[in-house]
Protein backbone atom coordinates (compact mmCIF):
# COMPACT_ATOMS: atom_id res chain seq x y z
CA UNK A 1 0.00 0.00 0.00
CA UNK A 2 0.78 4.03 -0.60
CA UNK A 3 1.14 5.49 2.67
CA UNK A 4 -0.26 9.18 3.13
CA UNK A 5 2.80 10.82 2.58
CA UNK A 6 3.63 8.95 -1.03
CA UNK A 7 -0.35 10.16 -2.34
CA UNK A 8 -0.01 13.46 -1.27
CA UNK A 9 3.12 13.87 -2.86
CA UNK A 10 1.73 12.27 -6.25
CA UNK A 11 -1.34 14.50 -5.88
CA UNK A 12 0.58 17.51 -5.43
CA UNK A 13 2.57 17.08 -8.55
CA UNK A 14 -0.79 16.33 -10.60
CA UNK A 15 -2.13 18.88 -9.63
CA UNK A 16 1.39 21.64 -9.96
CA UNK A 17 1.44 19.87 -13.57
CA UNK A 18 -2.37 20.72 -14.31
CA UNK A 19 -2.07 24.35 -13.26
CA UNK A 20 1.24 24.83 -14.93
CA UNK A 21 0.07 23.89 -18.28
CA UNK A 22 -3.68 25.60 -18.23
CA UNK A 23 -2.82 28.60 -20.29
CA UNK A 24 -3.80 32.06 -18.39
CA UNK A 25 -5.42 35.27 -19.95
CA UNK A 26 -4.31 36.17 -23.53
CA UNK A 27 -3.89 39.14 -25.50
CA UNK A 28 -6.49 40.38 -28.37
CA UNK A 29 -3.23 39.19 -30.54
CA UNK A 30 -3.65 35.75 -28.79
CA UNK A 31 -7.01 35.33 -28.75
CA UNK A 32 -7.18 35.78 -32.05
CA UNK A 33 -4.19 33.23 -33.32
CA UNK A 34 -5.83 30.67 -31.01
CA UNK A 35 -9.54 30.79 -32.51
CA UNK A 36 -9.65 28.29 -35.79
CA UNK A 37 -12.79 30.53 -36.93
CA UNK A 38 -10.28 33.55 -37.55
CA UNK A 39 -7.33 32.12 -39.24
CA UNK A 40 -7.70 34.23 -41.77
CA UNK A 41 -8.22 37.27 -40.06
CA UNK A 42 -4.92 36.59 -37.88
CA UNK A 43 -2.52 35.71 -41.03
CA UNK A 44 -3.38 39.08 -42.60
CA UNK A 45 -2.82 40.74 -38.74
CA UNK A 46 0.84 39.13 -38.93
CA UNK A 47 1.42 39.91 -42.25
CA UNK A 48 0.04 43.57 -41.77
CA UNK A 49 2.86 43.15 -38.87
CA UNK A 50 0.10 44.07 -36.70
CA UNK A 51 -0.17 41.53 -34.10
CA UNK A 52 2.80 43.16 -32.16
CA UNK A 53 -0.06 46.28 -31.80
CA UNK A 54 -2.67 43.86 -30.79
CA UNK A 55 -0.12 42.33 -27.69
CA UNK A 56 0.19 45.49 -26.33
CA UNK A 57 -1.56 47.71 -23.84
CA UNK A 58 -4.61 48.73 -25.62
CA UNK A 59 -7.52 48.38 -24.61
CA UNK A 60 -9.22 47.50 -28.01
CA UNK A 61 -11.98 46.39 -29.49
CA UNK A 62 -11.86 44.20 -32.49
CA UNK A 63 -14.74 43.48 -34.46
CA UNK A 64 -13.29 40.38 -36.26
CA UNK A 65 -14.38 39.34 -39.44
CA UNK A 66 -14.62 35.33 -39.51
CA UNK A 67 -12.80 33.38 -41.88
CA UNK A 68 -16.52 32.57 -43.72
CA UNK A 69 -16.97 36.64 -44.18
CA UNK A 70 -13.45 36.63 -46.01
CA UNK A 71 -15.11 34.08 -48.29
CA UNK A 72 -17.29 36.74 -49.81
CA UNK A 73 -14.60 39.30 -50.01
CA UNK A 74 -13.64 39.13 -54.14
CA UNK A 75 -10.19 37.42 -55.39
CA UNK A 76 -9.32 40.48 -56.69
CA UNK A 77 -9.97 42.54 -53.86
CA UNK A 78 -7.66 40.11 -51.60
CA UNK A 79 -5.04 39.90 -54.26
CA UNK A 80 -4.73 44.16 -53.73
CA UNK A 81 -4.61 43.42 -49.96
CA UNK A 82 -2.12 40.98 -50.52
CA UNK A 83 -0.02 43.36 -52.87
CA UNK A 84 -0.72 46.31 -50.82
CA UNK A 85 0.49 46.64 -46.98
CA UNK A 86 -0.45 49.76 -46.80
CA UNK A 87 -4.20 49.02 -47.57
CA UNK A 88 -4.05 46.10 -45.87
CA UNK A 89 -3.06 48.02 -42.74
CA UNK A 90 -5.88 50.12 -43.14
CA UNK A 91 -8.49 47.31 -43.59
CA UNK A 92 -7.43 45.85 -40.95
CA UNK A 93 -7.19 49.23 -38.11
CA UNK A 94 -11.16 49.87 -39.76
CA UNK A 95 -12.07 46.94 -37.40
CA UNK A 96 -10.30 48.03 -34.07
CA UNK A 97 -11.88 51.08 -31.92
CA UNK A 98 -9.97 51.87 -28.91
CA UNK A 99 -11.13 51.44 -25.84
CA UNK A 100 -13.32 48.26 -24.40
CA UNK A 101 -16.32 48.06 -25.67
CA UNK A 102 -18.41 44.82 -24.40
CA UNK A 103 -21.80 44.44 -26.51
CA UNK A 104 -23.80 45.96 -23.47
CA UNK A 105 -22.26 49.27 -23.76
CA UNK A 106 -22.76 49.72 -27.49
CA UNK A 107 -25.06 52.04 -28.44
CA UNK A 108 -26.21 53.38 -32.02
CA UNK A 109 -24.16 56.03 -33.57
CA UNK A 110 -20.94 56.20 -35.23
CA UNK A 111 -17.85 54.89 -33.28
CA UNK A 112 -13.81 56.01 -34.50
CA UNK A 113 -11.57 53.03 -35.52
CA UNK A 114 -8.05 53.38 -35.21
CA UNK A 115 -7.54 54.24 -38.93
CA UNK A 116 -9.48 57.37 -38.25
CA UNK A 117 -12.71 56.64 -40.12
CA UNK A 118 -15.91 56.00 -38.39
CA UNK A 119 -17.68 52.51 -38.32
CA UNK A 120 -21.58 52.76 -37.88
CA UNK A 121 -22.49 50.19 -34.88
CA UNK A 122 -26.06 49.50 -33.59
CA UNK A 123 -28.08 47.57 -31.00
CA UNK A 124 -31.57 45.80 -30.95
CA UNK A 125 -31.70 43.67 -28.31
CA UNK A 126 -29.07 41.33 -28.65
CA UNK A 127 -28.36 41.75 -31.92
CA UNK A 128 -25.28 43.92 -32.52
CA UNK A 129 -24.50 45.26 -35.69
CA UNK A 130 -21.18 46.47 -37.00
CA UNK A 131 -21.31 48.74 -40.87
CA UNK A 132 -23.65 46.17 -42.80
CA UNK A 133 -22.55 42.92 -40.77
CA UNK A 134 -23.75 41.35 -38.05
CA UNK A 135 -22.00 40.14 -34.61
CA UNK A 136 -22.17 36.76 -34.32
CA UNK A 137 -20.08 35.98 -30.89
CA UNK A 138 -19.75 38.98 -28.64
CA UNK A 139 -17.90 39.91 -25.59
CA UNK A 140 -14.81 37.28 -25.97
CA UNK A 141 -12.61 38.69 -23.26
CA UNK A 142 -8.80 39.12 -23.86
CA UNK A 143 -6.61 40.88 -21.58
CA UNK A 144 -6.09 44.02 -23.27
CA UNK A 145 -9.26 44.13 -24.88
CA UNK A 146 -12.03 42.48 -26.23
CA UNK A 147 -13.11 40.66 -29.62
CA UNK A 148 -16.42 39.88 -31.56
CA UNK A 149 -16.46 38.10 -34.16
CA UNK A 150 -18.52 39.57 -37.37
CA UNK A 151 -20.09 37.96 -40.57
CA UNK A 152 -18.73 41.26 -42.89
CA UNK A 153 -15.41 42.22 -43.75
CA UNK A 154 -16.10 45.93 -43.68
CA UNK A 155 -14.28 48.11 -46.54
CA UNK A 156 -12.99 51.71 -44.93
CA UNK A 157 -14.31 54.49 -46.77
CA UNK A 158 -11.90 55.93 -49.45
CA UNK A 159 -9.44 58.60 -47.67
CA UNK A 160 -9.85 62.16 -49.21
Amino acid sequence: MFSRRTLFAVASVALVSACASMSGPKTVADTLAANPSLSTLNGLVVQAGLAPTLQGAGPFTVFAPTNEAFKAVPQKTMDALAKDPAMLKDLLAFHVVPGKMVSADIKAGPVKTVNGASLAVAKAGDFVTVEDGMVQSANIAATNGVIHTVDRVMIPPAKK
